[in-house]
């Protein structure tokens, strides 16, 4: 295999596929990348098989072949190469890196050794949505999540599809982000259905997914497939069913709060200063529905409170959140004001746009 092509494009194709590379005692190939070059492009994979990206990149293909490369090590050297122009050569299972004034012996494998990335067959049936779209509400409901042990279920987004929309869904049992996607916004001829696509995809589709892409969506009963361009993603699908979600958000609330969200934002921070170990904050509406009170204590530092203006059509006795989880409910929404829908110290409460109800946010009190 002879290469030559621009350190920009490889460092692009290596950032890309790197972060799929998987750390195996019995299976060492899956530190390495595949390099691969054809007559009509240049192919980058990486896989710890249960998660594969690939990457096409631009270059000049002098002899065809292919190459498997430790991960770490290629893009530690390209990283720091100083010239743009950059030559690549195989001898044997050799990768010689050429500049002007540098020269590299890395020690590869064979390609045959590289596992075979899956595929989906059939692409009779698709999705296709704007990456700019995909990526902001995956942004969105990707921090309701977090790896669990017992319930494999939770472990990933619940991708919910009827003919007339899109939802994506996530929670970790205290929390849940539900995110709407109208069909005017994408293309599909899938059939009703509901897969979960686990948390490690999801955040390596927000890190290679391009606004202005077009990302076409396959899937078979235990896979799910993103293509773009230049880029594709097939992961294995997560097994088991997801929460029934729509009863647990509440639909009606004896308590209705409207918010400026930076203030709010602002005032749980420095309530998380004076939290205990559970990140425990106070919040309470009296009476003539003006103000809400955020407080917080700690018998080692002391104690605070944070009086903010509040539109509420009643008051709200004490509930206490975990001000973390709060704050990354807040950060998911792009209006200025933000709404809230409460129904009590131990129900779950509701934060929202106040104009945009495609996006909501489920927090559950702590009980202390």
């Amino acid at each position: 295999m002879k290469l030559i092509l621009l350190k920009t494009n490889l460092k692009e194709g290596l950032d890309a596929v790197s972060h799929a590379t998987g750390e195996n005692t019995h299976l060492p190939i899956l530190k390495n990348i595949l390099l691969k070059a054809s007559s009509n492009r240049i192919e980058l994979a990486g896989t710890n098989l249960e998660l594969a990206i690939s990457k096409y990149i631009s270059g000049k293909t002098i002899e065809e072949g292919g190459i498997a490369i430790p991960s770490g090590t290629l893009s530690s050297l390209i990283s720091n190469l100083p010239d743009e122009r950059i030559n690549l050569e195989t001898n044997s299972n050799t990768l010689v890196i050429k500049s002007d004034n540098y020269e590299a012996r890395l020690q590869g494998m064979s390609p045959e050794e590289f596992p075979l990335i899956p595929q989906i067959k059939d692409k009779e049936r698709y999705l296709k949505i704007s990456g700019g779209i995909l990526k902001e509400a995956l942004v969105q409901v990707v921090n309701a999540t977090q790896y669990s042990e017992w319930r494999q279920e939770l472990n990933g987004v619940l991708f919910d599809f009827e003919e007339s929309r899109l939802v994506f869904v996530a929670t970790d049992s205290f929390r849940l982000s539900k995110k709407i996607i109208a069909g005017s916004q994408f293309e599909s001829n899938w059939p009703a259905l509901k897969v979960i696509v686990p948390i490690k995809t999801i955040q390596e589709l927000i890190r290679i997914i391009k606004d202005t892409e077009i990302i076409s969506i396959y899937f078979d009963e235990s896979q799910i497939m993103f293509i773009s361009e230049e880029t594709e993603v097939i992961s294995r699908l997560i097994e088991g069913k997801f929460p029934d979600y729509e009863a647990i958000i509440p639909k009606t609330f004896e308590t209705e709060a409207i918010i400026e969200k930076g203030n709010l934002m602002h005032a749980l921070k420095l309530a998380g200063i004076f939290s205990g170990k559970v990140n425990d904050v106070h919040l309470k509406i009296e009476e003539g529905h003006k103000m809400i009170e955020i407080y917080s204590s700690n018998t080692q530092l002391g104690d605070n409170k944070y009086l903010l203006a509040v539109k509420s059509n009643k008051g709200m006795p004490e509930i206490i959140f975990n001000w973390r989880y709060f704050v990354d409910g807040l950060k998911a929404i792009s209006e200025k004001d933000i709404y809230m829908g409460i129904n009590g110290e131990d129900k779950p409460v509701i934060i929202r746009s106040v104009n945009d109800q495609s996006l909501v946010y489920l927090l559950m009190p702590i009980r202390m």
